[in-house]
């Protein structure tokens, strides 16, 4: 038996034929966790470079376009599927082009899958995630150009992260959901009826705040939130405002953690102030791509005076990293202009809040 089966090269389909028998290799070995990564230090658009086809054949699934790299080069495919992913539990393909059909086959015949992640497949459309034999606890689908809608319904599902442009989204009957991560472009409006089956249950809920549609939203209550993550352009003039409603309908939030992305345009804007609202539960603030804006230190000062239990505020100025840019953050080579920029932010930021954290409240500046 193979554990740990991970391919983690920049190939492309000319490389079909090793690929193919790598996998039934791993198949053949009873694999618990395959890693195909085709592009783990690349940062072009897949739309120009064609991606490695996941062969349908390999799974007993016959798909005419499939066959031309397929049948003569692969000995036993019908053997090597009967052995199937048995002993499967993790499943991770980046950069590969994975259909429906393909993932369907492993969601149903992989009896203790519990970890599903795909990531820039450019043909996958849509995906079923149905019924409570799927053993499936983690999914992940991220820039998938081509998706356009997902059903997650009466499973066991824990946690489901989605990146990528708005799509629709049916979620129905999934009591153990705990974990929703949403960064697609789309209204907080929008997001909360999506999530409207799981929303008082959630532990740890993390969503784009880049498009606030509507400024007078009434929040659910978010009874059970104890992590939440938001991204939001930094000048936005309401994001006091939002930021105030997050904390009233989250009573218990213990963690919060603000990505703020400035516009194309430095410009300070006049905020809109948010009323006074006490959280007693509060422990922990981070804030990524703090500048030093009048906007930032507004952000910091109100939840100070908010956040009576705050125990902790991380500051780091590094500007965040857009969820679609695919070279690994900590391979990145900043330029000296990024580097000066970060440090006069982080020397900001130490000026304007040293003296305002309380010496009860632990200071961090990365």
């Amino acid at each position: 038996m193979v554990e740990t089966f991970r391919i983690c090269f920049d190939l492309d389909p000319k490389f079909s034929s090793s690929l193919d028998k790598w996998i039934q290799f791993a198949m053949e070995k009873g694999v618990q966790m395959l890693e195909l990564d085709l592009l783990s230090y690349g940062v072009f658009p897949r739309k120009f470079f064609p991606c490695y086809i996941f062969p349908h054949e390999l799974l007993g699934i016959k798909k005419e376009s499939t066959l031309k790299h397929l049948c003569s080069d692969i000995p036993s495919l019908h053997r090597c599927a009967c052995i199937g992913f048995k002993s499967l539990t993790v499943l991770n393909f980046k950069s590969v082009d994975v259909e429906e059909e393909v993932l369907e086959y492993f969601l149903s015949n992989c009896p203790v899958l519990e970890r599903l992640l795909v990531d820039d497949s450019p043909n996958l459309r849509n995906l079923r995630v149905v019924g409570p034999s799927v053993s499936l606890k983690y999914l992940v689908i991220e820039q998938c150009s081509s998706f356009i809608s997902i059903e997650i319904c009466d499973t066991n599902l824990v946690s489901f992260t989605y990146v990528g442009c708005e799509i629709n989204m049916l979620l129905r009957n999934l009591p153990h959901l705990v974990e929703v991560c949403d960064f697609s472009y789309k209204s907080i409006g929008d997001a909360f009826t999506q999530l409207s089956c799981c929303l008082s249950q959630l532990e740890i809920l993390k969503l784009n705040g880049l498009l606030f549609q509507e400024r007078n939203h009434v929040f659910p209550v978010l009874a059970n939130l104890k992590q939440l993550e938001l991204k939001f352009q930094a000048n936005d003039c309401f994001i006091l405002l939002q930021l105030a409603s997050f904390i009233k309908a989250s009573p218990y939030l213990h963690r919060l953690v603000l990505e703020l992305y400035p516009l194309c345009e430095r410009r300070e804007t006049r905020f809109k102030k948010a009323s006074k609202c006490s959280h007693e539960y509060l422990r922990v603030v981070e804030i990524g791509g703090y500048d030093g804006r009048a906007s930032d230190f507004e952000i910091v000062k109100y939840l100070i005076e908010n956040a009576v239990q705050l125990e902790k505020i991380v500051i780091d100025p590094a500007d965040p990293i857009e969820p679609h840019y695919c070279f690994p953050k900590h391979r990145i080579k900043k330029t000296i202009e990024e580097v000066e920029r970060e440090e006069n932010a982080r020397n900001l930021a130490r000026q304007q809040l040293i003296e305002k954290v309380p010496s009860t409240v632990e200071f961090v500046c990365l």
